[in-house]
């Protein structure tokens, strides 16, 4: 079914779904839309999936975690329901959860959102899970917790000395990133495999001026404490423990002064503010050194691409 770009792209912001549309039965096309936290993907991935008859497939590390709600900013029970999402609410807030476990289930999830003749969107922030799929990476076996927990009681510096004492190449390594550091140790040297760009795929990039992004970071957090951020991870704090997965994550683990009686509330908003542009700094740099990704920043922009992506399949 060919689809007219002109006609799409002429719509409004809040025009009708094209829920007609159905994937070619030879292909299985992937929609992915990435960017910093705060961008709006969420929104725009709603918009895409209502147009082209898709379901969103969430790449966070955060929203995989039960009962870490407000802090992760997961999608409301409305949008839900308006579009079906996977990969929310996977795990309980302490379990293990690695990008290899995210790829398999992502993987298992694009085929049969496709198998219901629709349109998969990979959506998220988290660029090793998005990477893992589009990429196809062959993930190392996870390392032992006990080695584990004896390795990341060690410096980086000491890791560093560590690995070279093993003779292990560090040249593509960031030498003070821990867990890189121990994941290299863990394997003794040998990184994960990785594939040229998944077939029939497409990444939008989504991006917003920078004073832009970090204003709507700022109103996020405030949005976030007064829809109860407190409450609940004073909640899940009692429950699980500070050393918790889950409370590990921006947006949770700065409250453990404030409920100690070490920092105020406004200290508080200040370092998950604080930490949350840093994130966003972060993703920044990782999503640049993909140049597959076709920069976006309005919906006709991206509702134009995907058009022209899906009518090439069709054709």
């Amino acid at each position: 079914m060919k689809i007219g770009a002109q006609n799409l792209s002429n719509h409004g912001e809040d025009a009708p779904a094209t829920s007609n549309y159905q994937l070619p039965t030879t292909k299985s096309p992937l929609v992915v839309i990435v960017g910093e936290t705060g961008t709006g993907k969420s929104t725009l991935a709603m918009q895409l999936a209502e147009r082209f008859n898709g379901e969103i497939i969430c790449a966070d590390a955060l929203t995989v975690r039960r009962h870490a709600n407000i802090g992760t900013a997961k999608p409301s029970a409305e949008d839900r329901a308006r579009v079906a999402h996977h990969l929310l609410d996977v795990v309980e807030p302490c379990a293990d959860f690695t990008a290899a476990v995210f790829k398999r289930l992502a993987v298992k999830a694009i085929a049969e959102i496709t198998a219901r003749g629709k349109l998969p969107f990979l959506v998220g922030g988290t660029g090793l899970y998005i990477d893992g799929v589009i990429f196809d990476y062959g993930f190392l076996p996870a390392g032992d917790r006990q080695q584990r927990e004896a390795l990341n009681a060690l410096s980086a510096p000491q890791l560093v000395e560590k690995a070279r004492t093993a003779s292990l190449n560090l040249d593509s390594i960031d030498t003070g990133n821990k867990r890189r550091l121990i994941r290299l140790l863990e394997n003794n040297g040998q990184l994960p495999t990785k594939s040229g760009l998944r077939s029939d795929t497409i990444i939008l990039g989504l991006k917003v001026e920078r004073t832009e992004l970090d204003q709507r970071i700022e109103s996020r957090a405030d949005s976030m404490l007064a829809g109860g951020l407190e409450q609940e991870v004073r909640q899940l704090s009692e429950r699980y423990g500070w050393s918790c997965e889950a409370l590990k994550s921006i947006g949770y683990r700065e409250w453990q002064p404030y409920f100690a009686g070490t920092q105020s509330l406004e200290e508080t908003r200040a370092k998950i503010i604080k930490s949350t542009l840093d994130l966003a700094k972060k993703q920044r740099t990782w999503f640049k050194r993909n140049d597959s990704i076709q920069w976006v920043d309005k919906q006709s922009e991206a509702v134009e691409i995907t058009t022209t992506f899906l009518n090439n399949l069709s054709a």
